[in-house]
């Protein structure tokens, strides 16, 4: 049973660090007393430590110990009695390779996979893809593979953005980009908007959040899907 809640951000407009996403949290962690959280992202290239300081600072609000697996001795260590797993955001490309570097590709997966509850925001989101290729970050570091966990089989653009009427600005939009890798690729696109995310409780996988998402297929026109969809079908 895959337990997952796959968020387009951390942070939405006029709201603290995770605070749009508590009830949910608490329904996600209900059985979870200490989280193992991944901070290779490292947004603004901030510490594994700072990184880490700031999640627990939000998880004490719902009760719930957060530890790093930058703190353990081997990524075995960290898993052996995982309970719930945070991987948050910050640049994708950075933290495939750190996931790749330290061999936690195979262990993050198996755990996702038995049913060890699992959140992922921007980055921590990407990653549960077939590949990392649909993100919006820029490529810092060169990781070992595109290739991510294959929760399901989409790939997410997180923090997607409409295209906006007013603007001046003539560089490629979201959705031009995503066309672009499917000229390549064939698996289709879930463009999630700040403030939305995927609820998946072992098949099934629901749009939750207040906004529609955006769904790319190769060879067809982008269309919208409401808050409440299953998404079961691109599976």
């Amino acid at each position: 049973m895959i337990n997952c809640v796959i968020a387009s951000t951390s942070t939405i407009h006029g709201s603290q660090p995770l605070e749009y996403l508590k009830d949910t949290l608490i329904e996600l962690y209900s059985n979870s007393d200490e989280i193992l959280f991944i901070p290779y992202a490292r947004p603004g290239g901030i510490s594994h430590d700072e990184y880490t300081i700031g999640v627990n600072n939000i998880f004490k609000k719902i009760n719930k110990k957060v530890v790093s697996v930058h703190m353990f001795t081997s990524i075995a260590e960290a898993f052996e009695n995982v309970q719930g797993i945070y991987t948050g955001g910050g640049n994708t490309f950075l933290l495939v390779d750190q996931l790749y570097r330290n061999h936690c590709i195979e262990p993050l997966k198996k755990a996702i996979q038995s049913g060890i509850p699992y959140l992922g925001t921007s980055a921590g989101s990407n990653i549960c893809g077939l590949t990392m290729q649909t993100t919006n970050d820029m490529p810092i570091v060169y990781p070992e593979s595109f290739k991510t966990l294959g929760v399901f089989s989409f790939n997410i653009n997180a923090h997607y953005l409409d295209p906006d009427p007013s603007s001046t600005h003539k560089g490629e939009t979201r959705e031009t980009r995503i066309k672009e890798f499917h000229n390549l690729n064939p698996q289709p696109v879930v463009g999630l908007r700040e403030g939305s995310w995927l609820r998946i409780k072992n098949k099934d996988i629901v749009l939750e959040g207040n906004l529609s998402a955006r769904i790319f297929e190769p060879n067809k026109t982008p269309y919208e899907i409401e808050t409440g969809s299953s998404l079961n079908e691109l599976h």
